[in-house]
C-alpha cells in the first residue's frame, strides 16, 4: 500500500489546525516555518539537502525563513499548506513513487508528531498496522544512519517481537517501541517517544545523553 499520500492530508490538516504560530518540535520553528520548509522542500533541492549536507545548511535555513517571513496573514499561511498538501510540481523527482515512499514516509510521520507533541497534553495515534510495517521497514533501513553517533550497539524492537540491530558494540542498549515511538527517538525526539530501555543503567543513561538522528 501507498501510504504517503494519505500522510501528507494528515499533515497538512494538523498544520491547518494549528495555525501559522503554533509552536514545534523542530528547534526555533513555529509551524509556519515548517510549513515553508515541507513547501520548499519539494521546489528546491538545498532546503532538502541542507538537512543532511551540512556545507548547505545555512542556505537551506535562509530560504525557509525568508518564505516563513512571508506569511504574513492566515490566508497566505493556508494558501501555502493548500499549495504543499495538492503535492509536488509536475517535474519534480518526488513524482515517482518509489522515491516519495522513501523521501516522505517518515518525513510526513515525524513532521506531524512534531506538531501534535509539541503541547503539554497529547496522546499517540492508533495507527493501522500495515502503515505501522511500512513505518518501520523504513525505519530499519535508515537506523544505523541515525544512530551513527551513539558509542553503543543499539538493538530496536517492537512489543510484537521483530528486532533489528541497528548498530553492533560490545555494549549495546535495546530500544522497545510501536514503530511511530522507535521512529521519533531515532530522529532524535527523545523525551518525546514513548519508548523503554533494556541494558545496563550506564548504557541507558548514556543513551539518553548521546545525540540521536540526523
Amino acid at each position: 500500500m501507498h501510504f504517503v499520500e494519505p500522510s501528507r492530508e494528515v499533515l497538512a490538516e494538523t498544520l491547518l489546525a494549528a495555525g501559522p504560530d503554533a509552536p514545534t518540535l523542530c528547534r526555533g520553528w513555529r509551524t509556519r516555518d515548517l510549513a515553508a520548509h515541507l513547501y520548499l522542500r519539494e521546489r528546491k533541492a538545498a532546503v532538502g539537502l541542507g538537512l543532511i549536507i551540512k556545507r548547505l545548511s545555512k542556505a537551506s535555513d535562509k530560504a525557509t525563513a525568508k518564505l516563513a517571513a512571508k506569511l504574513k496573514t492566515a490566508d497566505d499561511y493556508t494558501g501555502l499548506v493548500n499549495t504543499f498538501r495538492g503535492g509536488p510540481p509536475a517535474l519534480s523527482p518526488m513524482n515517482i513513487k518509489a522515491l516519495d515512499e522513501s523521501s516522505n514516509l517518515i518525513e510526513y510521520f515525524v513532521h506531524t508528531e512534531d506538531i501534535r507533541r509539541a503541547v503539554d497534553r497529547w496522546a499517540p495515534r492508533a495507527l493501522d498496522e500495515a502503515y505501522s510495517d511500512a513505518l518501520w521497514d523504513e525505519l530499519i533501513k535508515r537506523a544505523a544512519i541515525l544512530y551513527r553517533g551513539v558509542d553503543l550497539g543499539i538493538v530496536l524492537v517492537r512489543p510484537s517481537g521483530p528486532r533489528h540491530v541497528a548498530k553492533r558494540a560490545p555494549v549495546s542498549v535495546a530500544i522497545v517501541g510501536e514503530p511511530g515511538e522507535l521512529l521519533m527517538h531515532a530522529h532524535g525526539r527523545t523525551r518525546h517517544a514513548l519508548v523503554t530501555f533494556e541494558g545496563q543503567p550506564d548504557a541507558v543513561a548514556l543513551l539518553q545523553s548521546a545525540e540521536v538522528g540526523l
